[in-house]
């Protein structure tokens, strides 16, 4: 099985384009996206600095632009190629974070029109947001999980992307930021990341209030490929789920880790990333090490060989449905959490009440997303949770 990954913001790189516009079509495919954007992609990914391609109004779509011109080039985009719900099972697509948009995209959710102007409102909203409170990210590289949780708690930071490898982005004040690289945990290195705000906190409620105005005017059609989402690693298969799904990634925890762990239990037996590619890539390395994985960073043209090798090693070969055996019900919000008094082995239709989390500011209710049983809490009454956080792990019921 193959795994496409697609990269978000932080992955760009001053002249990332360059050596991809001797690709015919190429010019004209980032000229029509950029009109779509309101914004020159071809120049800013040619010769915009690095100050240029930081700004988050501009960065979104050009890097969502790159990635779905070469995914087009490998044959992926829908239209052309043939998307059925029963076709498509011997790959498994996921972004990160804006990457996303990506994702549903090769998914066939969304047209390529609709991503990338989608992307663009998303990274004007958020950058406006951003201007709002100097905030930031960093990386956090090692350490005690838990020295490293009370040291965010500690500095008033919250970890936004929960990366795997050992690697937490944490997003937040700037002075919070500073003292956190002046007094890192043990064994942990923290290094500043090129973005402009506290992405995937509620320092983007702003920009999430946005989205959801608009995104009731697109008409999603549902997955005809497997499509993880960042929220928990599940698998999504309604369009109108990925779009909400899209909408509140804006304020809520990044869960590439989920990710990783539901592309393992799949049987992933090889992995391309898109470019910009390099960062998910070497996540995944980091976290598969030793088991034989291919992963392929899809950096320059000269890679685009072996990525046709790697998609025609997979294109219809005979697989069962890979749906994940199990969903994962996460924390909204920050608090205490306080689980219903629902035995494990239980049906539980969804929407049934879990339980609760209750914050220094509010109480948030918590809810069965999908018809299951109740296979496993994973908390207890009055533990500290973070948004994100594993609550509970659904299965899907067998009937005779």
């Amino acid at each position: 099985m193959l795994a496409v990954l697609a990269p978000g913001q932080g992955a760009q790189k001053p002249g990332m384009l360059t050596d991809w516009l001797d690709l015919p079509g190429a010019e004209p495919f980032f000229r029509w996206a950029g009109a779509i954007a309101g914004a020159d992609l071809l120049s800013l990914g040619t010769t915009g600095d690095a100050e240029a391609i930081k700004d988050t109004a501009v960065t979104q779509p050009l890097v969502v632009a790159m990635s779905l011109f070469v995914a087009r080039e490998l044959g992926g985009l829908p239209g052309p190629v043939a998307h059925t719900p029963h076709t498509g099972r011997d790959v498994v697509i996921t972004g990160h974070s804006v990457g996303e948009l990506t994702a549903a995209t090769l998914a066939g959710v969304l047209s390529v029109e609709a991503a990338i102007a989608l992307t663009a409102v998303r990274g004007r909203a958020m950058a406006a947001a951003c201007a709002r409170t100097p905030t930031g990210m960093s990386a956090v590289l090692g350490g005690d999980p838990d020295e490293v949780l009370a040291a965010l708690e500690r500095h008033g930071l919250t970890p936004a992307n929960m990366n795997g490898a050992g690697q937490v982005v944490v997003a937040g004040p700037l002075d919070g930021l500073a003292a956190l690289k002046a007094e890192p945990p043990a064994k942990a290195r923290i290094m500043p990341l090129p973005v402009a705000g506290a992405f995937h906190t509620s320092f983007m409620a702003p920009a999430r209030e946005e989205l959801e105005g608009l995104v009731g005017g697109l008409r999603p059609a549902d997955p005809s490929r497997l499509l993880l989402s960042n929220a928990d690693g599940a698998a999504v298969d309604s369009g109108t789920e990925v779009l909400a799904r899209l909408v509140s990634q804006v304020t809520s925890p990044v869960r590439f880790d989920s990710c990783l762990a539901t592309m393992r239990e799949l049987g992933v037996t090889a992995v391309l990333e898109l470019p910009p590619a390099g960062a998910l890539a070497g996540l995944a390395k980091r976290e598969w090490k030793g088991a034989g994985i291919e992963v392929l960073a899809v950096s320059t043209p000269a890679d685009l060989d072996r990525a046709r090798e790697l998609i025609a090693a997979e294109r219809g070969r005979s697989e069962a449905e890979h749906l994940p055996d199990w969903r994962m019900v996460v924390a909204p919000a920050r608090g205490t959490v306080s689980p219903a008094e629902i035995a494990e082995g239980t049906h539980l239709p969804a929407g049934t009440p879990l339980g609760c989390i209750r914050g220094r500011r509010e109480e948030v209710n918590v809810s069965a997303g999908y018809d299951g049983v109740l296979a496993e809490w994973l908390v207890h009454d009055g533990d500290l949770v973070d948004a994100g956080d594993p609550i509970a792990r659904l299965y899907p019921e067998v009937t005779a």
